[in-house]
């Protein structure tokens, strides 16, 4: 068996080859040997409805009215939202709102303070 690198993204050791490309069983990573050569880690770049990068820990402010899946609420025009999270989901933004609770929310839909 051919020595096989480990996955990049979580370390395993357990990768196998898939054609051109590796895959990691473990993440469900997968990348190409030129790709690791390279060994550079694009960072996703969050910006919010004007453009401006959005960080970790960033306040915000909702520029229209969310109806809430699910249920009767709705996210008005003009709530700060303090204390953001990035993920890279669908939805960009994980966040808590006062009165609402926990919610997802897409960088689209909202300003930088």
């Amino acid at each position: 068996m051919p020595n096989l690198p480990n996955c990049p993204k979580c370390s395993s050791e357990y990768t196998y080859e898939d054609g051109n490309l590796f895959v990691c069983p473990e993440c469900a990573h997968e990348w190409s040997l030129g790709a690791e050569a390279g060994n550079v880690e694009e960072q996703k770049i969050y910006k919010d409805s004007n453009g401006n990068v959005l960080n970790d820990g960033d306040s915000v402010t909702v520029i229209k009215d969310l109806k809430v899946k699910g249920s009767s609420l709705v996210v008005k025009k003009g709530t700060k939202v303090k204390g953001i999270r990035l993920i890279d989901e669908d939805h960009d933004i994980d966040c808590k709102i006062d009165g609402i609770g926990a919610m997802k929310l897409k960088t689209e839909f909202v300003k930088k303070l």
